[in-house]
């Protein structure tokens, strides 16, 4: 039986920054260890690779393009990381939350809207061809992300009647989320690996347009973009477990250590997908995502809302 949810001090927000970092940087180790041993590296070393990485970044200097929009630049080079902390505000860890807002699924969801705007600003920043290329290639596929993953959230608030992330957890006393809507969360999943820019969903950054709008991006800025996009997978990962794995229910350990489980799992599946499926071409997407996934992700949601109204 998991614990009710209860909102903490807000001084423990300090840590929060920490924890997500952390995990971030294990996702950056997973897929350095993925890299080595396709090319048939020591795992070990590609474990490592995110070190030297950070210190190499951190050693470079900021590349200059010509008339770019520094300022604008700036903040979406920030930006990411900034969101991936304001999402995690309402994601409880065992029995604690920093927020435990009555629109907590709203709140998640609004932050992954600012990140339409993020991407775009990287690519316009720059004031380069490539880079406007990616941010808008990324905009144009938003909203074929953002309107399933919107519906995929609207499931389990249904079924728990309540937007409060700690009602959602606690509907699933008796039965996770995933066992009864598993189109729901396979399309919360998949939307979430697009919102990082990941894997097959990395068209904004890829190679046809020479790295879109991680073109001119070097030094510090790219660190805080290439952390940024992990820090989001990994609170994407994170809000799957309230969301439709029972939060901190399990048996033996302690609710909090079960959350950081599930999340370590989840979060380790989302890494692995860019290691095994091919990146979507973006006409092709958008014609599955208005076709295929967005009638599937309705009819999931009228499914449940039958269900809790006959409940």
């Amino acid at each position: 039986m998991t614990e009710p949810i209860v909102q903490v001090s807000p001084a423990w927000a300090v840590l929060a920054p920490l924890a997500l970092l952390l995990f971030a940087l294990a996702g950056a180790g997973l897929n350095g260890a993925l890299v080595a041993r396709s090319a048939g590296r020591p795992v070990r070393s590609g474990a490592g690779a995110p070190f030297a990485q950070v210190a190499r970044l951190l050693r470079q200097r900021r590349q200059v393009t010509v008339a770019a929009d520094v300022l604008l630049w700036r903040i979406g080079a920030g930006g990411l990381l900034v969101v991936a902390i304001l999402k995690i505000l309402v994601i409880p860890l065992g029995p604690w939350t920093l927020a435990d807002l009555d629109v907590g699924v709203v709140w998640f969801n609004t932050m992954d809207v600012m990140i339409w705007a993020l991407f775009w600003l990287i690519g316009w920043g720059a004031n380069s061809a490539h880079a406007l290329v990616g941010g808008y290639r990324f905009l144009s596929l938003a909203v074929s992300y953002e309107l399933p993953l919107m519906f995929a959230l609207i499931t389990p608030a249904v079924a728990a009647r309540s937007l409060r992330v700690g009602d959602v957890v606690a509907a699933q006393h008796d039965l996770w989320f995933v066992i009864w809507m598993p189109v729901a969360f396979v399309i919360f999943c998949g939307s979430v690996i697009a919102f990082s820019s990941w894997g097959p969903f990395a068209t904004g950054a890829g190679r046809d347009i020479a790295g879109g709008f991680l073109a001119d991006v070097s030094g510090v800025d790219r660190l805080l973009i290439l952390t940024g996009r992990y820090a989001v997978l990994a609170a994407g990962a994170a809000f799957a477990v309230p969301l439709f794995l029972g939060g901190g229910a399990g048996p033996l350990l302690p609710d909090w250590l079960w959350t950081i489980v599930k999340t370590a799992l989840v979060l380790a599946a989302f890494v692995a997908i860019r290691h095994r499926v091919p990146t979507i071409r973006p006409d092709r997407f958008a014609e599955v995502a208005w076709i295929i996934v967005l009638p599937a992700a309705l009819l999931q949601v009228l499914v449940v809302a039958i269900i809790a109204v006959g409940s």
